[in-house]
């Protein structure tokens, strides 16, 4: 599965705002696996360094957290996930988004994420957080 980057926030710093379901799947992830695009990282960077995102820490120390946990796997953004992005037949702007339903598109994966513009365009394979 991959995570979108308000469901990495809320699993790895406030786990309470994570619906039930999708408390379950993050719980299951040091077995079970999942992935986060660079993207998400890039995110929350922007946002901490602009003072939009209080992460409680700087942005390097949080990446490294992640970094560490078990069973998350931190996908770069390739080409072939920057095609899938440009090909989406979605008129939504937001790069992270796009980059994040692109990932999932080409794993073939299910998308955990609260966001209600993600979650009307890909509703094959998703969770809402």
């Amino acid at each position: 599965m991959v995570l979108d980057t308000c469901v990495l926030l809320w699993w790895t710093l406030e786990p309470d705002r994570l619906s039930t379901e999708a408390a379950r799947l993050c719980g299951e992830i040091p077995r079970t696996g999942a992935m986060i695009s660079t993207i998400s990282l890039w995110e929350i960077g922007i946002k901490s360094k602009r003072g939009l995102l209080d992460i409680g820490m700087d942005w390097r120390r949080y990446f490294d957290l992640v970094a560490e946990l078990e069973g998350l796997t931190i996908v770069p953004v390739t080409d072939r996930i920057w095609r899938e992005n440009l090909d989406l037949a979605w008129d939504h702007a937001d790069p992270a988004d796009r980059t994040i339903v692109a990932t999932a598109r080409l794993y073939d994966d299910i998308l955990v994420t609260a966001d209600r513009k993600i979650l009307e365009f890909y509703p094959e394979g998703r969770w809402e957080a």
